[in-house]
């Protein structure tokens, strides 16, 4: 008898159902002649191939199984703190795989390639006028990307001024964390500034710190314990008076779309997340996009080419190197399909549509703030912004990887965990604007009954996950071990 099911919730490896003569693809014969492969190519035991035979049904059952084993957007709620993984449009990839872009070679020349090149010109545009920049590169392939290419300006600006004594970048504690790697890149040595008791910057201590030998400051508004940065203006003030400026990563950019914009706040230059902001696709390796925004003392060192367009004689879009460029970040353009996709989410919303973003974000979470708190205390108790953190360790002997494992058998994503370090055992929760009350309230209610459990039934939640079709894993493991092939 067959030891496989198709019923189980993992499918079958192809290799297991695999039965000589089966076939999922006819191929033509070769009308050119046949070339006979070097020996040493040829492999003596066709066994050794070992190549499923399989029929195109068992093929297409394997990999759709495969996606219903995984947790996504369009399944699950994902409420992932400092991700903003909120809901892609499908519009957006109708847009995007529109045969008249899709199917454009980035090496085309600039008179065949107009519409693309109007798309990009436009969205720089509106990137900018949404944030308050004066110009956007959109170059860079990631958040990441975004972020080294904001000091990479930053220490350019510096030295073409012949100020070659700054060699430090404040980095507040409430920051992502790769700001400091982003530093460290630059060339740069990172100076950790200090939260208060409220969870924003301390601004004595930024003050403190500030000197000329500092040549920046890389900040995150609102920060990652979701909450705004009151002294904002005040610490813009401190950076710029010691000669610096002011890197904004622009991650949580989703909470305050149309409400402010960091160019009026005096942030100096900004990457944009398009997947946390503007709906591309986030997860699974990319590809992304991270344009950056700048204000006129860096717009001259942006990443090119950027797209111009002609005076009044003549009115077509072209790619541009601006003055004083750091060079390429990526080849070619930037990730075009992902400005695509941005693209149609700016045109569909609208600006009143934009502000409503953020506002719908602000208020699920401060709801959802208020339904979970009881089970999960919430460290800052104040107003949040579009993201809070509770506390995942408040049951003996329950952690917060407990609580996020346990979630999944409730049907819900974990949220971020153990992260930002400034709060012990932080579970950060970002409902986003894309989820509607009912949900919301569930997630609570799920909250609410794991933690009854962490009380009254801690090993239960000791050993979850008990119905995903893998249980707990030994995830220190299988980082270390990593196994990358199928073995038989």
């Amino acid at each position: 008898m067959s030891s496989y099911r198709f019923d189980s919730p993992i499918p079958p490896l192809l290799y297991e159902i695999s039965r000589p003569g089966r076939r999922g693809v006819l191929l033509p014969e070769s009308d050119v002649p046949d070339t006979p492969l070097p020996d040493n190519l040829v492999r003596s035991d066709a066994d050794e191939l070992r190549l499923p035979e399989v029929s195109e049904q068992d093929v297409v059952r394997h990999f759709t199984k495969l996606s219903h084993a995984n947790m996504s957007i369009d399944t699950n709620f994902y409420p992932l703190g400092s991700c903003t993984m909120k809901y892609n449009p499908k519009i957006n990839e109708a847009v995007a795989s529109h045969p008249g872009f899709a199917s454009q070679h980035p090496l085309g020349r600039e008179e065949d390639t107009q519409g693309a090149l109007a798309v990009m010109y436009r969205l720089q545009h509106m990137l900018a006028e949404i944030s308050g920049f004066s110009a956007v590169s959109l170059q860079p392939a990631a958040g990441a990307q975004g972020e080294l290419t904001g000091i990479l300006m930053i220490r350019a600006y510096h030295e073409s001024r012949g100020d070659t004594k700054r060699t430090k970048i404040l980095v507040p504690d409430s920051a992502h964390g790769t700001n400091p790697a982003t530093v460290t890149m630059a060339g740069y040595q990172t100076v950790e500034i200090p939260s208060n008791n409220r969870g924003t910057v301390d601004l004595d201590a930024l003050r403190a710190a500030c000197g000329d030998d500092v040549a920046g400051l890389m900040i995150t508004n609102p920060n990652t314990a979701g909450l705004f940065e009151e002294d904002i203006v005040a610490i813009v003030d401190a950076v710029h008076g010691c000669g610096g400026l002011v890197y904004g990563d622009g991650a949580n950019f989703n909470a305050i779309l149309g409400i402010v914009r960091p160019g009026d706040l005096g942030v100096d230059v900004m990457h944009f997340n398009l997947h946390k902001t503007f709906s591309t696709p986030h997860g699974g390796g990319g590809p992304g996009a991270g344009p950056v925004g700048a204000a006129p003392v860096l717009a001259p060192f942006l990443p090119g080419p950027i797209v111009t367009r002609g005076g009044t004689d003549d009115g077509d879009y072209r790619f541009t190197m601006p003055e004083n460029t750091i060079g390429r970040l990526k080849s070619f353009h930037g990730n075009f399909g992902m400005l695509l996709r941005a693209y149609a989410y700016i045109m569909m919303h609208g600006a009143d549509g934009l502000r409503a973003i953020s506002d719908n974000a602000v208020l699920n979470a401060n709801y959802l703030r208020v339904l979970t708190e009881r089970a999960f205390p919430v460290k800052f108790k104040r107003t949040c912004m579009h993201e809070f953190i509770s506390v995942g360790s408040v049951y003996d002997g329950v952690s917060t990887m407990d609580v996020a494992k346990r979630l999944l058998d409730y049907g819900f994503h974990a949220p971020t965990v153990y992260f930002p370090l400034i709060v012990k055992d932080a579970l950060m929760i970002e409902p986003t604007e894309s989820e509607n009350r009912e949900t919301l309230e569930t997630f609570a209610d799920a909250l609410q009954a794991v933690a009854d459990e962490a009380q009254n039934n801690p090993d239960l939640l000791h050993d979850a996950p008990h119905t995903t079709p893998l249980r707990r894993l030994d995830e220190v493991s299988a980082v270390r071990n990593l196994v990358l092939r199928y073995q038989r």
